[in-house]
């Protein structure tokens, strides 16, 4: 037993001893009331009891051989009833099969009799020390889920996202592997790491990989690994790895991922050897994969162990009532990130939110609330026809007349607004808008023939 402190106070712990022997616990009681809150006694279990139904207490000093009742037999009842505080048993007979039956019964430790008050301070140190950090954890375990936004991040109380949210949680319970759909930008991500936060495994590494950012050996050996590393599948070792854009997977890959979805094991690249796997597999796309697959672009035995279970993410222009606790959330998340103060938003200001169509979807509007805080005020003349487009941005006055409400002609507008403020750069103007290029091309194309 570790020598104890001459330091050692515990100002607010209350500790109850149970010793049948009146010695026993004046002796306790000497050494423990100078440096704790309160110490109660008791000479049997019942008595002790009778305490512990009237009290608050955070350590036990519990003596073995109890008439009656033994001590063993009180911790169990203890814990049955939910009592959870430290429990030191002491004993004058220890063999190894008391000791085994007292740990499973919840004790964090031993004193043999005899011994000395320096023995007594090092357990109660101890004991209160656990104490503290058992709650302590409890206490950041719930911060944590209160800080996550419902239950599994995801921002809106619409039918639509109540849904999603519905969904993530059944199939969250299972290892199934799942397909995440939609468009880009709707938050598939986002829905992946909901997913396996609220699975059994959430302790678990969580490892996205992009299929499409990457050369197809570069992709094999960062997925199944090499002679000179562990590939991401082992990293995710009892977790989730989330396979974006899955619909890019170049043929070769798609038929090795197969091989693994089917054997639970991975072969490094130019290796002989097997390595199993405990992984559970989310993939993800915005392309559509039944095409793909009756075009023989995608092999169609990887899409149906793909689809076992498959969910739409839907469109921000499918649950626009959201956008007001949207825009609240990235105003709360992005300033303390971007070191500016928050911006407001009027009504009149959110009515053109909710008016436009948002092609880029949810990280359309992120981007979006991101530019405005870094320009001091929101950027609403990219969405409609306003007075000034040319000036500065500024906020919508009351009085201000909106432009066309057509949803297709606020689109187009607010797209060639940030194409003129860029100069044209596509590829800006892309990753503003937060859509593809390609998707970007494609409006343009659109407008230049209509």
């Amino acid at each position: 037993m570790a020598e104890a402190s001459t330091d050692d106070r515990w100002p607010r712990a209350v500790v109850l001893v149970v010793d049948d022997e009146p010695g026993m616990r004046h002796f306790l009681d000497k050494a423990l009331t100078p440096r704790v809150a309160r110490v109660l006694s008791a000479g049997s279990s019942e008595e002790a009891e009778g305490l512990l139904r009237e009290h608050h207490v955070d350590l036990v000093l519990l003596d073995i051989a109890l008439p009656g009742k033994n001590g063993i037999e009180l911790l169990k009842d203890m814990r049955a009833q939910g009592i959870t505080a430290e429990v030191v048993l002491i004993t004058a007979f220890a063999d190894l099969d008391t000791a085994i039956e007292a740990l499973r019964a919840g004790a964090g430790d031993m004193l043999l009799k005899p011994f000395r008050v320096t023995q007594v301070l090092g357990a109660t140190r101890q004991a209160l020390e656990r104490a503290r950090l058992r709650r302590e954890n409890w206490v950041l375990r719930r911060e944590l889920q209160q800080r996550t936004p419902p239950a599994d991040g995801l921002v809106g109380s619409s039918i639509a996202i109540r849904g999603l949210q519905a969904a993530l949680r059944r199939v969250a319970a299972v290892d199934s592997t799942v397909l995440l759909t939609g468009e880009s930008g709707t938050g598939k991500e986002l829905a992946a790491q909901a997913l396996h936060r609220l699975s059994p495994h959430a302790a678990a590494p969580f490892v996205p990989v992009n299929c499409a950012t990457a050369q197809p050996a570069q992709l094999e050996s960062e997925l199944f690994g090499s002679a000179d590393h562990e590939g991401l599948f082992v990293c995710a070792q009892g977790g989730t790895l989330f396979l974006d854009e899955i619909g890019e997977l170049p043929p070769p890959l798609q038929a090795a991922l197969l091989r693994v979805l089917e054997d639970r094991c991975v072969r490094p690249v130019r290796s002989e050897r097997q390595v199993p796997v405990d992984v559970r597999i989310v993939a993800a796309t915005n392309r559509p994969m039944a095409e793909d697959v009756a075009s023989g672009r995608f092999r169609a035995d990887l899409f149906y162990r793909l689809q076992v279970v498959e969910i739409r993410l839907p469109p921000l222009r499918a649950h626009k009532e959201d956008i007001p606790e949207l825009v609240a959330h990235f105003v709360d998340t992005l300033a303390p990130r971007l070191g500016v103060p928050p911006i407001e938003v009027s009504a009149d200001e959110m009515v053109f939110l909710r008016q436009y169509d948002w092609p880029g979807n949810v990280r359309e509007l992120r981007n979006l609330i991101e530019r405005s805080l870094i320009l001091g005020a929101l950027n609403v003349s990219a969405l409609y026809q306003g007075p000034s487009r040319s000036a500065a941005p500024r906020r919508v006055a009351a009085d201000w007349a909106p432009g066309p409400t057509d949803l297709h002609t606020l689109e187009k507008q607010h797209i060639q607004s940030v194409l003129e403020s860029v100069d044209g750069d596509k590829t800006r103007a892309a990753q503003l808008l937060g859509i593809s290029r390609r998707t970007l091309e494609r409006r343009v194309a659109e407008w230049a023939h209509s």
